[in-house]
């Protein structure tokens, strides 16, 4: 908690850090991001580092000095190199197209599924079987990348469905022949 939020932020060069009237603005070489933040905590960015310090030592306000520090760690990331979540499709028929400014997934449903890209976030398919969701907003990109996967979920006798590249599907073992 409050070891996190004393832990200094590294501030690269093209990248700025303005507090004002409780809200937190990084700007950077790939966007801007904003954030609100607690009026207690507050941030001095001095040599390439932005370092937060809370008002007290209440609980409340430690959990959020962490919080805010985790934030502002995540913002400075977003807007010099971006977040990406690559999504992997598993199933015999399925695979998903781009089209103009959205995608289509064939995923065993009786119809296509077709999925927007929303402000800030893109969406791309190297391959039939691949989806990546990139963008500067972490909290954007997981929740993007959460709701294609949530379309069809992965199931654990074969495998069939949406999962993330990283993730592993704990396989169950089917049904056995009698004796």
């Amino acid at each position: 908690m409050s070891r996190v939020g004393r832990a200094p932020v590294a501030v690269p060069a093209g990248v700025s850090v303005e507090v004002k009237e409780g809200l937190m603005t990084v700007k950077g070489p790939k966007g801007t991001l904003t954030q609100d933040i607690d009026p207690q905590i507050s941030v001095a960015v001095e040599g390439g580092h932005a370092t937060l310090t809370r008002a007290n030592d209440s609980k409340e306000l430690k959990a959020k000095h962490g919080l805010y520090r985790a934030l502002l760690h995540n913002m400075v990331v977003g807007v010099t190199e971006g977040y990406t979540k690559s999504l992997v499709i598993n199933g015999v028929g399925y695979k998903v197209a781009k089209q103009g400014n959205k995608i289509v997934l064939n995923v065993g449903y009786s119809h296509p599924i077709e999925f927007a890209e929303s402000e800030g976030i893109k969406l791309d398919c190297p391959t039939q079987t691949e989806i990546s969701v990139s963008g500067i907003d972490k909290v954007k990109v997981g929740q993007v990348a959460a709701n294609i996967r949530s379309i069809r979920e992965p199931e654990p006798y074969h495998g069939y469905g949406i999962r993330y590249k990283d993730e592993v599907i704990e396989r169950k073992e089917g049904k056995t022949a009698g004796k």
